[in-house]
């Protein structure tokens, strides 16, 4: 009885006046918390941008709405916490269609600003940073991505310019489409192996850091096949439904993915008219100039339409794409490779449209300097994105296949 009067004075003295609130610090656990709450430094020395990946990747965690968008989703349930290789990896899991953002009951405004793109964006370029060699070259080209490659271009343009009208002249008979007698087949050969294989060799040391990091285990060919299928599709910039991407607001659009297609198989379409044009050469003895309708000029030819029609309508997007999409931080080195990608098909178009003409060792010059320039700096621009994002699908393709310990998520 006694407690019972107790309790009912005490009910009574909360009647006439209630209680104030007393806020409660939310306490964050774990490498990512937000910059408000943060109150010592990570022992894993991880960046401010791969902490706010980790920061977010503890929230969608506990949400998971978006389990189903893409593969980063399922690759972060079978973590608890998240290391620097871990965020590197998710980082390049993504394919940044901004689904998830616009689902996102946590994204801006809201108090705890969930934006899985733009996060991943950031440790994306610090990836390519981070793992370039040299890395100086890397440092460089992210502070100055656009200026340098056009630099590249113009000065290598010149120079080779600068070379033909030393030995002869810019302006000469037309020569029926003989570039070598421009310049030898062995020069160019020498030139452009040398590059390609730098280009080859940066590529491959800073993928295989990459590679050795994440950990990712044996790959069988289940795995491999996996992952390339889903490389050549672009399986994930179809915004995990189907329907596209976001760009500048949330309807969704198929054509960021129609102009990556464009750009990749154009590319590839010039790099097999390469490859064919060098087996004429040395396996049948058929020396350049090739006529229009030869396998290598149509290669050429379709590779070119395709590298500006991709390139130019990627840029388009770019400079549409909403703020919150992306990082801006990465917009010279994004836009640096699309210029160089356009005007390496634009000059090489050109040149085949006027290789009887008497301008064409200068179309020459200006084309073999910016194809210099595109591959000496592929390692350190977007296109080195394409190979960390195929390793990263090998990766999940690989993990997926392996036990989950952890069961927390529905793959």
């Amino acid at each position: 009885m006694r407690q019972l009067e107790a309790l009912a004075q005490e009910a009574q003295s909360f009647q006439g006046a209630k209680p104030a609130l007393v806020e409660q610090t939310v306490q964050w656990h774990g490498r990512g918390a937000p910059p408000a709450a943060r109150t010592a430094p990570s022992p894993a020395a991880l960046s401010g941008g791969e902490a706010e990946v980790a920061r977010v990747m503890q929230i969608c965690n506990a949400c998971r709405y978006c389990e189903g968008f893409c593969a980063v989703f399922p690759a972060m349930t079978r973590r608890l916490e998240f290391g620097k290789a871990d965020l590197n990896y998710l980082a390049n899991l993504c394919h940044n269609c901004g689904a998830c953002l616009h689902a996102c009951q946590y994204a801006p405004p809201h108090e705890f600003a969930v934006n899985v793109p733009q996060a991943m964006a950031k440790v994306r370029l610090q990836t390519y940073t981070d793992y370039a060699w040299p890395s100086a070259l890397g440092q460089l080209y992210r502070r100055n991505g656009l200026t340098l490659s056009l630099a590249t271009a113009i000065g290598l343009a010149l120079f080779l310019a600068l070379t033909v009208w030393l030995t002869g002249s810019l302006w000469h008979a037309p020569m029926a489409g003989n570039f070598y007698a421009v310049f030898p087949h062995n020069t160019l050969a020498l030139m452009f192996g040398a590059v390609f294989g730098f280009a080859m060799l940066a590529l491959g040391v800073g993928v295989a850091k990459f590679w050795r990091d994440v950990s990712p285990g044996a790959a069988s060919g289940a795995a491999v096949a996996e992952a390339a299928h889903d490389a050549l599709r672009l399986r994930y910039l179809d915004g995990g439904h189907g329907k596209g991407c976001n760009n500048a607001d949330d309807a969704f659009t198929p054509w960021r993915r129609r102009f990556h297609h464009f750009t990749f198989y154009g590319f590839l379409l010039c790099f097999a008219a390469t490859c064919v044009a060098t087996l004429y050469h040395y396996l049948l003895g058929q020396q350049a100039p090739y006529p229009f309708w030869s396998a290598p000029v149509l290669l050429g030819t379709a590779g070119g339409i395709g590298l500006l029609i991709g390139p130019a309508g990627l840029l388009w997007l770019n400079l549409k794409r909403h703020p919150q999409q992306g990082d801006a931080a990465q917009k010279p080195m994004d836009r640096g490779f699309i210029a160089l990608l356009l005007l390496t098909s634009a000059t090489g178009l050109a040149l085949l449209a006027g290789r009887d003409t008497e301008a064409m060792a200068l179309l020459l010059a200006v084309h073999l300097g910016v194809v210099m320039a595109l591959f000496l700096t592929l390692p350190y621009g977007k296109f080195a994105h394409g190979i960390y994002r195929s390793a990263a699908l090998l990766k999940w393709a690989i993990e997926k296949r392996q036990p989950n310990k952890l069961q927390l998520g529905a793959d």
